[in-house]
């Protein structure tokens, strides 16, 4: 012991272990000091279970529930109070769920929203993606907060009934044609657990519920043209619209992302072939707006690409040769803006670009190289 005392002594003077010790309880009584401690009083929960409380001081994280800078896991409490300690000081938004299969994870539908119960700072009550605004508290450094929050079921007991008016819009890639098609539509959704009813998609969740889910899924697609929208198109007949059903797969990946899979395919054959997609999206708050920009890459079969954009043999003239596209795959950029009006109104808007092939620009029907898409709806969610 006195050959470890002596070397001690030699290696570090008095002066050294206090300037160590001084630092170490600077550090300390800083983090002590730039903390804070919030008093949850629950109400409308279960009397047994799991609940599971986050903080969250940015609104993109917030936005997507993932990346609490906060998280503790509590038996339910008969006195349906809890304290969180060691809370960031300043503005911050305060999630609580029940964790009723006990993963670990906040159980979501396909889409992306909340299965289980949940209640929010403020008992603030959205029915699509939240707004840190409408949830934020401001807590002081050393203080304690108490806050009330009522857990409720985002998809209520049987999902969510939205109805509003909406209207598409796109350009037209053909020669001679100065048609924007601009359709009013009803906007019409619905959002349960399994089954999700968006405009002319409709996807029922077949499997996965935390960072991965798989859906089956059913679109109905809108013939791309008609033969008097152009003078080079005469001849061509009408394009049909048919019904394309498939698989989907989204995964929640690192950063806050979003990769979505699709494969759909022409099930009442009216076309033949099937068409894919791959999705990359990132959702950004900014008070009440939510603005999704992504990528997207387009796989189209070359029945359908030669339904849009090719010249069957029997349709060609000296003007209009044959042509066979051969299948297709297009880039897309894009950016969707979520509004919320209330908790219950709500606007969307998205436009995006797809970047045409030269498997399509070469056809002799198409002039342009992009087609711009747009789509603008708002709804009352009951």
């Amino acid at each position: 012991m006195r050959p470890v005392l002596l070397w001690f002594r030699r290696n570090f003077r008095l002066a050294d272990i206090v300037k160590v010790m001084s630092v170490f309880f600077l550090v300390a009584w800083a983090s002590i000091a730039q903390s804070a401690d919030i008093s949850v009083r629950m109400q409308g929960g279960p009397v047994d279970g799991v609940l599971v409380f986050q903080i969250y001081d940015s609104p993109n994280a917030f936005g997507d529930f993932r990346d609490p800078v906060k998280e503790i896991r509590t038996p339910i409490d008969a006195s349906a109070v809890y304290l969180i300690d060691d809370v960031p000081a300043g503005v911050v938004a305060v999630l609580v769920y029940v964790d009723e299969n006990e993963n670990g994870l906040i159980d979501k539908n396909f889409i992306g929203i909340p299965k289980e119960a949940l209640g929010i700072s403020n008992n603030y009550r959205p029915k699509g993606p939240p707004a840190f605004n409408r949830a934020k508290i401001n807590v002081a450094e050393g203080s304690l907060t108490t806050i009330d929050i009522e857990l409720y079921k985002v998809l209520g007991r049987r999902g969510r009934l939205g109805v509003g008016a909406g209207v598409i819009g796109r350009s037209s890639p053909y020669v001679g044609s100065d048609t924007t098609v601009l359709q009013p539509i009803p906007a019409i959704t619905y959002n349960g657990e399994r089954l999700q009813w968006l405009g002319p998609t409709v996807q029922y969740g077949l499997a996965g519920s935390g960072w991965w889910r798989l859906a089956a899924s059913a679109s109905y697609r809108i013939g791309v043209y008609e033969e008097d929208d152009s003078l080079v198109l005469v001849g061509l007949g009408d394009r049909d619209s048919t019904m394309m059903a498939g698989l989907g797969l989204r995964f929640e990946v690192p950063s806050g992302a979003n990769l979505s899979l699709r494969y759909e395919h022409d099930v009442l054959d009216k076309i033949g072939g099937g068409a894919a997609t791959a999705r990359l999206s990132k959702g950004f708050q900014a008070g009440a707006f939510r603005i999704l920009p992504q990528l997207q890459v387009n796989w189209l079969s070359s029945e359908l690409t030669n339904y849009d954009y090719g010249v069957a043999a029997t349709a060609a003239t000296v003007t209009r040769p044959t042509y066979n596209t051969g299948s297709s795959i297009s880039y897309e950029a894009g950016i969707g803006t979520f509004i919320e009006l209330t908790e219950d109104w709500r606007i969307l808007l998205s436009v995006s670009a797809e970047f045409l092939p030269n498997e399509i620009t070469d056809s002799p029907i198409v002039a342009e190289d992009s087609i711009i898409k747009g789509f603008a709806a708002i709804t009352y969610v009951f």
